[in-house]
């Protein structure tokens, strides 16, 4: 495996450097570059190696920067001393983030994270890291084949107005109200669709936001949900997830 290393700091450098080969000694160093503008240079010139280590705090600026001057679609482990730009590694390709000083426990987790990753995607890295940077709304499922009679539809995640499980079936119901029965279960069915759009009201109902006609205060500080198509039955907002669904409604 080939790699860069992305450090302004030598003696930084030739630690990460040491503890990268006593995890494995046939891992290449192709590179140690010290700045923003010498890794734009060297990335601008010479193939992508498996797998960056890269500093965020550099002499001449931060390192994301080197992103908005060539295009890096190998994963990255972030090395820094502050904690407050986790978030935004993770934009940037980053599939782990060290802490300074590093301990060679931890940089062997990465690096057996990268593996993991890397043997999961057949070797090719680069679908995990295009999947990473696709908008979110890309990652969800966006329609489901389902059997209707002797028929099958695809309906799309935006016509369906909520899901329900009942006498250990879940249906789906559209906003035409036609109901399907899937072979899912409902939390299997909230890990694949977008949450901004659908919420799990609770243990029944998992509700498309568009489907919501009306919120009305109910006993004990819950909430009642008027949906369309109209169900029969009340749906409550238990008081203990009253907070987390208005935060959904407003966001």
């Amino acid at each position: 495996m080939k790699i860069i290393i992305i450090e302004d700091e030598k003696p930084a450098a030739e630690k990460l450097h040491k503890a990268i080969i006593q995890y494995d000694p046939k891992i290449e160093v192709l590179a140690i570059l010290d700045s923003v503008g010498t890794s734009v240079d060297w990335i601008l010139h010479h193939p992508l190696p498996a797998l960056v280590f890269m500093d965020i705090e550099l002499s001449d600026g931060l390192s994301f920067k080197i992103f908005e001057h060539c295009t890096i679609d190998c994963p990255v482990i972030f090395t820094t001393a502050y904690d407050e730009y986790w978030q935004e590694a993770f934009e940037y390709n980053g599939i782990d983030y060290l802490l300074k000083p590093i301990r060679q426990e931890k940089l062997e987790a990465s690096l057996k994270k990268y593996q993991a990753l890397r043997d999961y995607f057949a070797t090719n890295v680069q679908q995990f890291v295009q999947w990473q940077q696709a908008p979110q709304n890309e990652k969800f499922k966006k329609r489901y084949l389902v059997k209707r009679g002797a028929d099958y539809a695809v309906i799309k995640t935006e016509d369906i107005a909520y899901f329900y499980a009942t006498h250990k079936l879940v249906c789906m119901v559209d906003h035409n109200n036609q109901k399907y029965i899937l072979d899912k279960s409902l939390a299997d069915l909230e890990k694949e669709i977008d949450p901004a759009q659908f919420h799990r009201a609770n243990r029944k109902y998992l509700i498309n936001i568009s489907a919501i006609k009306k919120i009305k205060s109910y006993s004990r500080s819950k909430l009642l949900l008027e949906v369309v198509p109209v169900i029969n039955e009340e749906i409550i907002i238990s008081q203990e997830n009253v907070s987390a669904f208005k935060e959904w409604m407003g966001s």
